[in-house]
């Protein structure tokens, strides 16, 4: 566990890094705000140095957001210097694990992830970063308590597809990242 106002590091990860990666990085700083949680991305086949999809650029500005990176290809290094990675789909996930096996118990889909973080009881008292290390060694008990089938943790690769294509991957985005920036930021607790 990262100790008190140290950073947490996430890699958010795809295939081209243009469309969902980027997505879930800009979404996941923004409503992290200051908390000292670091967010990057990559792709497991990245369009290297390509700017982010026009139809991502235009849904996260309808959000007041901007997305300024470029793909950037994933390394092993990368994966190593993170303390948990979130894949867009369970494919992508057994891809990093297959590169760097060490990171097998923190590697996730996002929305799997998002989803046993609603399972894991996170102490109060904790910053976000705290929050994040401590879901991450629990998520694997989690695991079990959604069971085998918990349901499709996929979220489409809409590249070159259409706005419409586009805007419903960002949605299944958008809406795990607020699911995680819940559980992370103490705001389920704060509503209770």
């Amino acid at each position: 566990m990262v100790p008190p106002g140290a950073s947490a590091r996430v890699l958010v990860v795809c295939e081209g890094n243009i469309c969902r990666s980027p997505a879930a990085e800009v979404l996941l700083r923004s409503r992290l705000g200051d908390a000292p949680v670091d967010v990057a991305s990559a792709g497991l086949a990245a369009r290297v140095d390509q700017r982010v999809d026009g139809s991502v650029r235009r849904l996260l500005q309808a959000r007041g957001l901007r997305a300024d990176g470029v793909g950037r290809q994933l390394t092993a290094d990368l994966v190593a210097a993170s303390d948990v990675v979130l894949t867009m789909t369970r494919a992508q996930r057994s891809d990093v694990v297959s590169r760097v096996p060490a990171a097998v118990r923190r590697t996730f889909a996002l929305r799997e992830f998002a989803a046993l973080a609603r399972l894991v009881d996170v102490p109060d008292g904790r910053d976000p970063a705290q929050r994040l290390t401590g879901l991450v060694a629990d998520a694997g008990r989690a695991r079990a308590l959604r069971g085998p089938a918990g349901g499709d943790d996929d979220i489409p690769d809409p590249y070159g597809g259409s706005e419409e294509a586009h805007a419903r991957s960002f949605a299944l985005v958008e809406e795990a990242v607020t699911e995680l920036v819940t559980v992370l930021t103490g705001a389920a607790a704060d509503a209770a």
